[in-house]
């Protein structure tokens, strides 16, 4: 009887991790409105799209920016949009001489950069569905807050927005 309980035991154990080829279901929250769509966690590969952007910001290789720039929407914290890789890297380029013309600190830390994606829509519409975005918050040089999201659909900039604040008190504290 022990040799009969052992095998079914040796038996269950094999079959139990023989389950090695199963899937689990994406796990998202949240909410999009007008959709029925959640948001998912997105890739490192689309991180580490991001970071060579923000290197080559960072170094002023507008040619690199410009080869990772598509047509698109790109929203800029004073409110000017720019549409394109030559507009984008011009209004960048012309708040840098700026700086440079007004003594003003120029450069940032990046605190942190994530990716994420909205889960598929039946809608044909909804473009949001298209590569991934990046949430990335900066402090710049001159103590004010960035915070920008980043659509990358195969390597490229398609969509991005900046906003920017001063640096809370609080936050000060915690740095």
């Amino acid at each position: 009887m022990k040799n009969f309980i052992l095998l079914f035991s040796l038996i269950g154990l094999f079959v139990s991790c023989a389950d090695n080829d199963h899937t689990c279901e994406d796990q998202t929250n949240g909410f999009i409105t007008g959709s029925n769509q959640t948001i998912m966690m997105g890739s490192q590969a689309t991180v580490e799209v991001f970071k060579k952007f923000d290197a080559a910001w960072a170094e002023r290789d507008y040619e690199t920016l410009k080869a990772h720039i598509g047509s698109g929407s790109f929203i800029h914290d004073d409110g000017i949009i720019t549409t394109n890789g030559e507009e984008f890297v011009a209004k960048i380029d012309s708040s840098y001489q700026s700086s440079l013309e007004t003594g003003e600190d120029w450069g940032w830390t990046t605190n942190f950069a994530y990716s994420v994606k909205p889960s598929a829509s039946d809608d044909p519409e909804m473009t949001n569905t298209q590569g991934e975005w990046v949430n990335a918050r900066f402090t710049g040089a001159d103590g004010a807050v960035y915070e920008e999201w980043y659509q990358f659909v195969e390597g490229k900039l398609v969509n991005w927005s900046s906003a920017k604040r001063e640096l809370t008190k609080v936050e000060e504290t915690t740095e």
